[in-house]
């Protein structure tokens, strides 16, 4: 009776093969995975945007609180005080001397400093807002928004 099996020879060349596409096709996973995480930024931003125009329409001016005490009442859904805990990804908001988390911005789980949102601000006519984000190789990637809607990526940190 002829007993058939495999080699070790064909098994070492098909975990080879394999080990070869795992190689090819890991670099394009995190690829996509860091774009899902740009697709966050751009629904944020928007309703970002969106509550301070509301905000400016009820109060003639825009304002660089986003929650509480004479803010637009806008946080992340399901909002936890920041950090890794967080389910949003980005940090969203305002940087300045005295800005508070939870208040002027909040931080996503990819814990990306505050200070990577400097130069947002808003004043009676005029808002930007930004967002930042830590993705591979540890480049920012950082957008913004403003009055007029206008979204720009301002560094990429996918390049």
């Amino acid at each position: 009776m002829k007993q058939s099996a495999f080699t070790l020879i064909e098994l070492m060349i098909a975990v080879a093969i394999i080990a070869f596409l795992a190689t090819l096709s890991v670099p394009q996973f995190f690829s996509y995975q860091a774009k899902a995480k740009q697709a966050e930024v751009a629904i944020m931003l928007a309703s970002l945007h969106t509550a301070m125009q509301a905000y400016y329409t009820e109060h003639g001016t825009y304002t660089n609180v986003l929650n509480g005490e004479h803010g637009i009442g806008w946080k992340p859904e399901g909002y936890k005080g920041g950090g890794a805990q967080e389910k949003f990804n980005y940090t969203y908001g305002f940087y300045f001397s005295g800005a508070q988390e939870g208040v002027h911005y909040f931080t996503g789980k990819l814990n990306t400093p505050a200070q990577q949102l400097s130069g947002a601000q808003a004043d009676q006519h005029n808002f930007i807002i930004k967002a930042a984000g830590t993705l591979k190789n540890e480049k920012n990637d950082i957008w913004s928004i403003n009055d007029e809607k206008n979204l720009r990526h301002e560094q990429d940190g996918l390049a």
